[in-house]
């Protein structure tokens, strides 16, 4: 893994100033730009100490890999990961009913970016990942989170079976996505301490993770579509458990 990654976009720039500044090792800006809202970012960076350096724009997409930076970008150390452990521990110790969104095999980097953004959103607690299989935080997938991949913990788990297995013996209970089943979303109860576990683009859910959910849920489909993103599932997912928490 690396030590270091590019974090584009004003929001998310923005977001990694005021939560983890010490992260940060240096913006690089678009020469001959003009925006309020980044003259504002240069402003803070420079009142905290980090270095700015003024790049071509041609410079600025390669380091971004060709992300949709809007003249900023923070170069960092990399993405703090939550221990698998340490995830136990705080679900064990918890007095509220968690809601964590595990991800089984999700391989697009947009597709996780959009996922964390909904996340932070929706107050997710933590999102698991197996550490094979699944999609980096590339400088798209930041960018697309707009400032999710900062506050929502990430695990990146070496067993995912066996991290959701542990979290059913702390009284999680797992609710997998899965079209084919014949119980819908909206008849799962999400008030209760939950991992919501959504499959890869495509296959879906492996058969091991199916078979360790305690429940298999469909969302319901009125039309000639079989299927969604993942990441539009997802927030359809969440949304749903944070309807049934305010109730």
């Amino acid at each position: 893994m690396s030590k270091t990654e590019t974090l584009p976009g004003i929001h998310t720039v923005a977001t990694l100033l005021n939560r983890q500044p010490e992260r940060v090792q240096s913006l690089w800006l678009e020469q001959n730009k003009k925006n309020p809202r980044v003259e504002t970012l240069i402003s803070q960076a420079e009142s905290l100490g980090i270095a700015v350096q003024p790049v071509q724009r041609d410079k600025l997409d390669r380091i971004c890999e060709g992300s949709q930076h809007q003249g900023i970008a923070a170069v960092c150390l990399a993405t703090p990961l939550l221990d698998e452990f340490d995830l136990l521990q705080q679900v064990e110790q918890s007095d509220k009913a968690v809601l964590l969104l595990a991800l089984d095999e999700v391989s697009d980097p947009q597709n996780l970016g959009a996922i964390l953004r909904t996340a932070d959103a929706a107050g997710v607690d933590a999102i698991l990942m197996p550490q094979r299989n699944s999609a980096p935080l590339t400088p798209a997938a930041h960018k697309i989170a707009s400032g999710g991949s900062i506050t929502v913990p990430i695990v990146r788990t070496i067993n995912l079976v066996r991290h959701l297995e542990a979290l059913k013996k702390l009284g999680v209970w797992l609710v997998g996505a899965d079209g084919e089943s014949g119980q819908t979303l909206y008849s799962a109860n999400l008030a209760l301490p939950t991992a919501l576990v959504m499959g890869a683009e495509g296959q879906g859910l492996r058969r091991l993770t199916r078979e360790t959910c305690d429940h298999l849920c469909a969302l319901p489909m009125s039309g000639v579509v079989e299927s969604l993103n993942v990441s539009t599932a997802s927030a359809l997912f969440l949304y749903e458990a944070v309807r049934q928490r305010q109730d």
